[in-house]
């Protein structure tokens, strides 16, 4: 059964999650990408306000494609995490509570994600199209620089994601890896 999230995200609700769920988002989320992540870490260093309000907020890793004409935003594939985990533990110290992308995480974004109440969420990989409809809204918000890869406010409706890693540590690659070890005993 899917649960359905709204946000802002909670840590309420972030603890209410287990790595396995199928989860729906609806709300606001923003977009992020490496470049990005870097941009507002150096923000960070100098003591100087993120361009995004991050308490509570969830950030896709996310780089779309440009709208089709009478479209909202085109594909929106989710980004290869990993590329994000120098950056993510301090932005989880300021309040991040989920993340979306694909692929696995460092250990040290996973510390970070327990101590911080957060959690991780992988979208469906090579179902851009169908991420894109689930946007209903985006707007540009900071560093239109960077291209596909600026940060965007977007309003989803059902956004449909996975529990990875829960706010226990529980990390869904390691549990599937050990069934299907433990099915071939």
């Amino acid at each position: 059964m899917e649960k359905v999230i709204h946000t802002p995200l909670t840590e309420d609700k972030v603890r209410e999650l287990r790595a396995g769920d199928e989860v729906l988002i609806t709300g606001v989320i923003y977009t992020a990408r490496d470049a990005a992540h870097k941009k507002m870490v150096k923000l960070l260093d100098y003591n100087k306000k993120l361009p995004i309000e991050i308490q509570d907020a969830i950030i896709y890793y996310v780089g779309p494609s440009p709208a089709k004409p009478g479209e909202v935003i085109g594909s929106a594939g989710p980004t290869t995490s990993y590329r994000m985990d120098p950056y993510t533990p301090r932005l989880l110290d300021r309040g991040l509570k989920g993340m979306i992308g694909k692929g696995t995480r460092s250990k040290e974004v996973i510390e970070s994600i327990k101590k911080n109440g957060a959690v991780y969420f992988a979208a469906i990989g090579g179902a851009a199209a169908l991420m894109g409809k689930a946007i209903k809204k985006s707007e540009l918000v900071a560093y239109e620089d960077l291209g596909s890869e600026a940060i965007r406010r977007l309003e989803v409706e059902n956004l449909p994601v996975v529990v990875v890693v829960d706010s226990y540590g529980n990390n869904l690659y390691e549990i599937g890896q050990k069934e299907y070890l433990d099915s071939l005993k």
